[in-house]
């Protein structure tokens, strides 16, 4: 009979965070460390490259087939794979250099991108081979994005491991800004292959930004040894920490019902308004102009609670609730940018607070864990709301999406609440009774 799991990893000490809100010059301090500063130079490149090959793949299956379901196929495949690896994609990033393993997996995304490339300009391209590719960049994804995650950490430090997190999340969604609406164009002028390209370029400029790095300045964190039940060991090291456990189930229903955006806004822009592939980049800018907005404020945070995840989710769900059932095209790119401020604002804090609240030897199994329900759920998700748009409609779909979520929101905070942990506060404002989550 083997031995249980260890988990009786040292708590995890007080880290040297700030939290105070940083003045306005320090909006960007975690870009004052040259790693880091490079780092951001290619994401920046690579954020906007990878918004632009999703974008193309979205439109290019929904061309070849017609079908919204085919589109949350895809979404499927690319996250499948972390959905039933992901945890082990945590194990091999607490065991090897992060910096060694994105040399490799980056390297594969160029070669996958480019293959793609190849396919669809020379006209033979077929949805199982878009699937087929999706699956295998999914595999990839699950070393590469732990990985992502953890070598923040190397890179600036605990001081201002923060504010980088949210300097990350702003140039994510600084290339969802750019990425869409580049795509559109292309999708327009010259077709998805050439953006394929773009993308397998963008890997390659993000390998030789690694090769850069100055290893002697980054902040080594110790490989774990190899050892039989660290799957277990992370999953009950997790389980045991509210501010764990709290955000990722949080986190994990709303990527199974909200960030189905995919399937959602390609119906939108090819079914509801007609706006065609123009339409549908101009769908996911708007929602990135509200998400780099939420992840500019998220620099200026002081401290990140509980409540903040629960709020978050609860705010982010109606709003994308209310965008289900407005009744024209402008009001309804309005509210997209508000439900992109709002998601981004929730995530970004889940991400930090899930962070904050881990050992760093434990690190890599527990962001792991976070991402396994961020893009595992959109596994999942992808073909339910692809069912539930083809049954009901897009604006129930849509409605849908973020219905679940507020619910699942308000639930939990309805069971912190019975455990002592969140109250539910109604002060006065201006004369206005307002209602706000606080925590004990």
């Amino acid at each position: 009979m083997s031995a249980p799991p260890r988990t009786d990893f040292p708590p995890t000490a007080p880290l040297p965070i700030s939290t105070t809100r940083p003045p306005w010059r320090h909006t960007f301090i975690a870009l004052s460390v040259p790693n880091f500063r490079l780092w951001t130079a290619g994401n920046v490149v690579a954020m906007t490259a990878g918004w632009m090959q999703r974008i193309a793949q979205d439109w290019l299956v929904l061309e070849l087939t017609g079908s919204a379901t085919a589109v949350g196929i895809t979404v499927a495949m690319q996250f499948a794979p972390m959905l039933f690896f992901g945890l082990l994609g945590g194990v091999i990033v607490d065991r090897f250099s992060k910096r060694a393993l994105m040399l490799v997996t980056q390297s594969l995304f160029a070669v996958l991108s480019l293959g793609l490339a190849a396919l669809t300009l020379a006209g033979v391209v077929e949805a199982w081979h878009v699937f087929a590719i999706a699956f295998a960049t999914g595999l990839v994804t699950v070393v590469d994005n732990p990985a992502r995650q953890v070598i923040v950490t190397e890179l600036v430090g605990h001081t201002h491991l923060r504010n980088a997190i949210s300097v990350n999340s702003s140039v994510f969604q600084l290339g969802g800004m750019v990425g869409p609406a580049i795509a559109g164009v292309l999708l327009l002028a010259v077709g998805a292959g050439w953006a394929f390209v773009v993308n397998g370029v963008a890997c390659l400029v993000v390998v030789v930004m690694l090769t850069m790095l100055r290893t002697a300045q980054m902040t080594r964190v110790a490989s774990s040894a190899r050892g039989r039940g660290q799957l277990r060991q992370g999953l009950a090291y997790a389980r045991s920490k509210p501010t764990i456990v709290v955000p990722v189930l949080l986190v994990g229903v709303y990527a199974v019902f909200g960030l189905t955006m995919p399937v959602l806004l390609a119906s939108f822009a090819a079914d509801v308004y007609d706006v065609g592939p123009g339409g549908y980049g101009l769908f996911n800018s708007m929602i990135a102009v509200g998400a780099l907005t939420g992840a500019l404020l998220s620099t200026r945070r002081a401290t990140i609670r509980l409540r903040t995840i629960v709020l978050g989710v609860l705010v982010t769900g109606v709003l994308q609730a209310v965008a289900g059932s407005m009744p024209s095209l402008v009001p309804f790119a309005v509210v997209l940018v508000g439900v992109g401020l709002a998601s981004l604002l929730f995530l970004t804090a889940a991400n930090q607070l899930v962070q904050m609240s881990s050992n760093i030897a434990i690190r890599g199994r527990v962001m792991s864990l976070y991402i396994l329900v961020l893009l595992g759920g959109q596994a999942i998700g992808g073909p339910l709301m692809g069912v539930i748009v083809e049954t009901f409609g897009t604006h129930v779909g849509m409605i849908v999406s973020g219905g679940v979520p507020a619910v699942a929101a308000a639930v939990t905070a309805l069971v912190l609440a019975r455990r002592g942990q969140l109250t539910l506060q109604v002060r006065t404002r201006w004369h206005v009774p307002v209602v706000t989550i606080e925590q004990r």
